[in-house]
């Protein structure tokens, strides 16, 4: 159990990394010159310091961002650091399902293979609005948006790994913030009212999801045997783009608690280490933080509830898509 005083110390874990460890040192000496990643939101915060890092460790990197100038940017930068560094990027709005499955016949069409999918996108305690599908903002670009993306690249991650041997990996990156939620979890009958609607409470129901679809996904694939993990992980608290919506509070906060906040470098270490790490092979349904395994919340560890979810964001998902086939 990874705890307060490892936290603020950064003295390593059982994995031999802690707090301190940056995303470099974790992937040190791992060659991915044979793996293909697509990472969301790569394109700033710690999702471009992954994408530097796996690139660094000569990953071929597919950065699918919504802002695809910003990715370009962070393309140009990565490859002035690195000219040898395989980065392509690919427009992606997780908001938006007819984004979300255009990119995935886009990606499908370059005939690339697939080993790693990185969740690393999301929006934090933004005001109560709707996305162009009606679902509310952080729900739907959080969870809902990964939800589908990760189901429509899955049979391409499965055939990767029947072709290669190598294992695949799905990381979805939530937050200790999953142990703020609503009272019952998940507002299954109320995602898109704005009555009882909190910004923050919003922000932790989303980010429990995602552990929430990491475990039911590992399930389901082990039982159908495939050679495919789901993790989830907690980057730790990091001053990024991503608290846009709260940053005067945050900084205000950070100086009461400096001692818990860590730098981009090492906020990227546990997805760089749960995606790459030899001593993650064969690990699966896990939640990490600072690169050790550690226990969820009860809602997180509840297994009726993340199928219970796994169907509510399908039929979910199928009714948005039968309205834009009408």
């Amino acid at each position: 159990m990874v705890g307060v005083f490892s936290l603020i110390t950064g003295i390593p874990g059982p994995s031999g990394f802690g707090s301190a460890s940056t995303a470099e040192q974790v992937t040190q000496g791992i060659d991915a010159s044979n793996l293909t990643v697509i990472i969301t939101g790569g394109a700033s915060g710690i999702g471009l310091e992954t994408a530097r890092v796996l690139a660094l460790r000569k990953a071929h990197v597919i950065i699918a961002g919504r802002n695809t100038v910003s990715a370009k940017k962070a393309k140009q930068e990565i490859l002035e650091e690195n000219e040898s560094a395989r980065v392509d990027i690919m427009s992606l709005d997780l908001c938006s399902v007819n984004s979300v499955t255009s990119f995935v016949d886009n990606f499908i069409a370059l005939g690339l293979p697939l080993n790693i999918l990185i969740n690393n996108a999301g929006v934090m305690f933004c005001p109560f609005n709707l996305s162009e599908d009606r679902i509310e903002m952080q729900f739907a670009t959080n969870h809902l948006g990964h939800f589908l993306l990760t189901n429509l690249l899955l049979d391409k991650m499965k055939e990767t790994a029947k072709a290669t041997g190598i294992e695949g990996r799905i990381i979805n990156l939530s937050s200790i913030a999953h142990n703020y939620t609503y009272r019952k979890g998940i507002r299954f009958n109320k995602i898109n009212e704005p009555k009882g609607y909190g910004k923050k409470k919003a922000y932790g129901q989303s980010k429990l999801a995602n552990i929430l679809h990491a475990n039911e996904l590992s399930r389901r694939l082990q039982e159908e045997g495939v050679n495919i993990t789901a993790n989830s992980v907690h980057p730790g608290v990091i001053m990024t783009p991503l608290m846009r919506h709260s940053s005067y509070l945050m900084h205000f906060l950070k100086i009461f608690t400096f001692y818990i906040w860590k730098n981009v470098p090492q906020g990227a270490a546990t997805t760089c280490y749960a995606a790459l790490h030899p001593k993650v092979k064969g690990v699966t349904g896990k939640y990490f933080v600072d690169c050790n395994e550690v226990k969820p919340s009860a809602f997180a560890r509840n297994k009726k509830l993340a199928k219970k979810l796994w169907d509510f964001s399908k039929d979910l998902i199928n009714s948005k898509l039968e309205c834009t086939c009408c």
